[in-house]
């Protein structure tokens, strides 16, 4: 496409909606792609629908570099004149979730899942940064690559500095929750069912309310109960079936009480055994932020640590790393016990939940390894290379740093003890 806007060259659409279109463009400065959504208020009929248009487009453009997380989707750039305006995001190529709500097309359960247990954690990022999406739809969920997902259009959300509008109605019809059409004060109660709504539709291709007409789908929402997941799709595990249902209760504090418990009671039914071939990224997750090395670190940074990981299990007897050979990668071991031996010499044992290998990131690259570890029992491992970890935030690696610091001053004041009693 011939046409650029401000610093963006644009390369072809990627939607279109009723305030705008959003283009694939390339940032002409940094030679990123991004997705610009712009607003063209000439296209949109009727002063109110003028004036919603705009309001939502401040309020997206408002939160631009406020949400850091890696399950929401970056918003860049804003700029907004009299009558046009456009908002510079994150580009995410694999579309959105819309796809997998259809029964030829179903994602497998475990795939929903960890979509499911992603998205508590971003809605959960959110809420506490004061916000309630208010439009959470498969449609709204990007797909980055496999089950690494993006919440993305914060138009509709509201915002702790602002009030909704009494009686007004913001949202999706079929995701919007029984107080959001009441008119009732939405908090991530809200959200959640929305977000019930959307999982009932990954594991079913079915929504839960259908109507012929938005009165009859309102009654409804407000008054029928959906039949259990399972009961539409028989693969689908009947422990899963109530925690969908009290993600869609009629009242909000039948709900879970926060999106940390609602991911916790998904990671626990979903939850695949540390010895299986996957391990899934909620259980990546629960290990890490259970590890003192990352006690400091936010969910956002362990979910960094997640990303920047690769996971092994092995088997009793299995040489980890073995001394004078070159390595470059920091492990974490995160089930089991191992040794450490020098000369075939015994030196110590390690334990899930700590460190070895860690000389390879402070010295920034490949070195010879000091020592041989050895599983004693079967392990799984977290593998860190210097390379990934290089490619984590400022932040994250600070806090990464810091942790394994701590790490290092125990370990030597083990040692002084070690020394003390020998002598």
């Amino acid at each position: 496409m011939d046409r650029q806007i401000g610093k963006y060259a644009l390369k072809k659409m990627l939607g279109e909606g009723a305030f705008g279109k959003v283009y694939l463009a390339l940032d002409t400065f940094s030679g990123a792609d991004v997705a610009l959504k712009v607003l063209d208020i000439k296209v949109i009929p009727g002063a109110q629908e003028v004036e919603r248009a705009l309001d939502q487009f401040i309020n997206e453009a408002s939160l631009a570099g406020q949400l850091a997380h890696p399950h929401i989707v970056s918003i860049l750039e804003a700029v907004i004149g009299d009558d046009s305006g456009h908002i510079a995001m994150e580009y995410v190529p694999g579309g959105n979730l819309a796809r997998f709500t259809r029964p030829e097309s179903l994602l497998p359960i475990e795939d929903v899942i960890q979509i499911a247990f992603k998205s508590c954690g971003a809605l959960d990022y959110a809420f506490r940064q004061g916000i309630v999406h208010r439009d959470i739809k498969p449609a709204n969920i990007l797909v980055a690559d496999g089950t690494n997902i993006k919440v993305a259009d914060f138009g509709a959300a509201l915002l702790k500095r602002a009030q909704a509008t009494p009686g007004e109605l913001v949202g999706s019809p079929p995701y919007m929750s029984p107080e959001q059409i009441g008119g009732g004060l939405l908090t991530q109660h809200s959200d959640m069912f929305a977000m019930g709504v959307v999982l009932y539709e990954l594991l079913t291709g079915r929504l839960p309310f259908t109507a012929s007409s938005i009165k009859e789908l309102f009654r409804k929402i407000t008054e029928d109960t959906p039949l259990a997941p399972s009961v539409l799709r028989p693969s689908v595990s009947p422990k899963l079936d109530p925690v969908i249902l009290k993600i869609l209760s009629k009242r909000p504090g039948d709900r879970y009480p926060t999106w940390a418990d609602l991911a916790l009671e998904i990671a626990q039914v979903g939850k695949l055994s540390v010895y299986a071939r996957a391990v899934p990224d909620s259980e990546k997750f629960r290990v890490l932020r259970d590890s003192s090395i990352f006690e400091k670190s936010n969910d956002a940074q362990v979910w960094e640590l997640v990303h920047a990981s690769r996971w092994t299990v092995l088997p009793p007897g299995t040489v980890i790393l073995r001394e004078d050979e070159p390595g470059e990668s920091l492990f974490l071991l995160a089930q089991g016990q191992a040794k450490v031996t020098k000369r075939d010499r015994l030196l110590d044992t390690i334990n899930a939940g700590e460190c070895f290998g860690e000389m390879a990131y402070i010295q920034g690259g490949a070195v010879p390894r000091q020592a041989t570890v050895q599983s004693m029992t079967e392990v799984l491992t977290a593998e860190f290379d210097t390379a990934a970890l290089a490619r984590m935030s400022d932040s994250c690696q600070a806090q990464f740093a810091r942790g394994l610091l701590r790490t290092l001053v125990d370990r030597l004041s083990l040692a002084d003890a070690r020394i003390s009693q020998a002598t």
